[in-house]
């Protein structure tokens, strides 16, 4: 009988670059939490959680390209996509990887999207770290493609929501394979 191997512990993960006008370390920690929560909506496949970051004329494209303009097309189309999920044998997590204080009330936050096995919490996107090519991966496990979205968030009311967001995957030969 063999014994299940632990899932591995993650590493501390670093402070986001901060970068632009000056704002408070409180605001970055806000910014840092508010991608905690949508990582935990995505992660349980909760869309009211997850619709609750994006202000009602949001504008968000999805990691395949799709543009949904507004909460109402963006509840639409999160309502049918996201609950599925709930299943998935892979899920994600979400690092701030870099803030842009465009304004001390406007942000656009840089996030690194890892896929992971709910399994065993195995980051799947290292199977192409250190690959010379790793287009053939990239067409087997395309559960390990991982994102790289950008949010612009803005202030409203003290509350950080959504205005404009990219989800795009990572396709990029030098970015994929470097980790």
């Amino acid at each position: 009988m063999s014994t299940p191997t632990p899932a591995p512990i993650p590493a501390p993960t670093p402070p986001p670059a901060v970068i632009g006008v000056p704002a408070p370390q409180e605001d970055v920690d806000a910014v840092v939490a508010f991608v905690a929560r949508v990582q935990h909506a995505q992660q349980n496949a909760l869309p009211d959680d997850f619709l609750d970051g994006f202000r009602e004329d949001a504008v968000w494209t999805t990691a395949h390209g799709k543009r949904l303009t507004g909460l109402p097309e963006i509840s639409a189309f999160t309502r049918a996509v996201l609950p599925p999920q709930a299943d998935s044998p892979v899920t994600a997590t979400y690092t701030v990887d870099l803030i842009l204080f465009i304004r001390p009330d406007v942000a656009a936050v840089k996030i690194r999207q890892r896929p992971v096995s709910r399994d065993d919490g195995r980051f799947l996107d290292e199977v192409f770290h250190g690959q010379e090519d790793p287009s053939r991966l990239m067409a087997d496990h395309p559960e390990a493609v991982p994102g790289t979205p950008t949010y612009v968030l803005a202030k409203d009311d003290g509350v950080w929501r959504i205005a404009a967001g990219q989800n795009t995957q990572v396709l990029d030969a030098q970015t994929l394979t470097a980790g």
